[in-house]
């Protein structure tokens, strides 16, 4: 899933919201609902995960066979993952999925002190 290669064209800034993540039940239909209606274009990475492009902000669809609760994850960049994984510790968040790799970086997840799931990436 090395979705983020356009980034290395320009200076990811730390902290800043970077790509936003949904849920989907069906790829193929999601896909056509935003295409035809908003002009989104995809890029497939495996059966269950598409990314999208030209809608403002990057992002993609993970397929899910659960129902969706909460389908949006806020995904923000840091070039040094321990280091913002220890301050939002530090700050009274929960680390809900350890630093994980995946083909393009790693990211974990956490939950702010009201609940809210974010996740933190990095391409280092």
């Amino acid at each position: 899933m090395d979705f983020h290669n356009t980034h290395k064209l320009m200076k990811t800034k730390n902290t800043l919201i970077n790509y936003v993540e949904f849920k989907a039940l069906d790829l193929e239909l999601t896909k056509i609902f935003y295409n035809q209606c908003f002009g989104w274009v995809f890029t497939d990475y495996g059966p269950t995960y598409t990314a999208f492009t030209d809608s403002g902000l990057e992002g993609g669809f993970e397929k899910t066979d659960e129902d969706i609760i909460n389908g949006v994850l806020i995904v923000l960049y840091h070039e040094n993952l321990l280091f913002i994984k220890d301050k939002i510790v530090e700050a009274g968040g929960t680390i809900v999925k350890n630093i994980f790799s995946f083909p393009g970086g790693s990211r974990f997840h956490f939950s702010d002190p009201s609940g809210n799931e974010l996740a933190v990436w990095s391409d280092k």
